[in-house]
């Protein structure tokens, strides 16, 4: 078994917007898709967690690479707002899920992928 990203990803603004989904009545049948997403993987026993994210306006990097060593790691960080990422596309959520091979990790993402309407990535963890 190996543990797989599922990531959802959306165009910049859309969570100030309100505007991943055309309708509330679209927004609410995503949502419900993905309760039911959810159940079926915890009772499947692949759930391992899942959550979406705040606004990319609220992130913050955080670059400790120069720091001196762990211990002076949280005094040496620069931190200035904004996303690490950059391109046409903001994470918006997530799920991690536990797979026994990549087939089936596939068939996890395409349930994800319709379950919140939008496209989704996935990727095995390492180790």
């Amino acid at each position: 078994m190996s543990l797989y990203l599922i990531t959802v990803w959306h165009a910049p603004g859309v969570h100030a917007t309100g505007a991943a989904y055309q309708s509330p009545e679209e927004m609410q049948i995503a949502h419900e898709r993905v309760s039911a997403y959810n159940a079926m993987l915890q009772n499947a026993g692949a759930f391992v967690g899942a959550g979406g994210l705040m606004p990319p306006e609220e992130a913050l990097v955080v670059d400790a690479t120069a720091a001196e060593g762990p211990e002076k790691a949280s005094t040496a960080a620069e931190v200035r707002g904004g996303i690490l990422a950059r391109g046409d596309l903001q994470m918006g959520g997530f799920w991690i899920v536990e797979a026994p091979d990549d087939a089936g990790a596939r068939t996890y993402a395409a349930e994800a992928s319709f379950a919140c309407g939008q496209p989704v990535e996935l990727r095995r963890l390492q180790g």
